[in-house]
């Protein structure tokens, strides 16, 4: 398998334009939630990408998939905190329909790649 830089892999071109609607999303939440759910929106979010990254870094397939396997578990805490923004009424029922769907189609990427990860270890 040969080996690409984590920025040129479309999981994680994916995750960083997903980031940045993130960001533009919480521009508009109230200034109360700044340091509350807008920070752990913006922090799983992040988390997303940031453990793509790292596992590009990881010697063995084995620890590469075990830190994808967080950044699967942050694609959940993101569409959550999503859904409270929505509850909320800081997104619209479509930013939220159609984050919430590029999250999912994500995941599915993100298993893919595991998936053939795990055929290394």
């Amino acid at each position: 398998m040969s080996h690409k830089e984590f920025y040129e892999l479309s999981i994680w071109k994916n995750g960083y334009t997903l980031l940045m609607s993130v960001y533009d999303c919480i521009e508009v939440f109230p200034y109360k939630e700044r340091f509350a759910l807008a920070d752990q929106l913006c922090r799983s979010a992040n988390s997303i990408i940031a453990n793509i990254a790292e596992s590009s870094g990881r010697y063995s397939y084995a620890d590469k998939v075990r830190v994808l396997y967080i950044s699967r578990g942050e694609i959940s805490e993101t569409r959550s905190h999503l859904s409270v923004a929505l509850g909320r009424k800081y997104i619209s029922k479509e930013t939220f329909s159609k984050l919430n769907d590029v999250y999912k189609q994500l995941i599915k990427e993100l298993n893919l790649y595991i998936n053939t990860l795990s055929k290394y270890k």
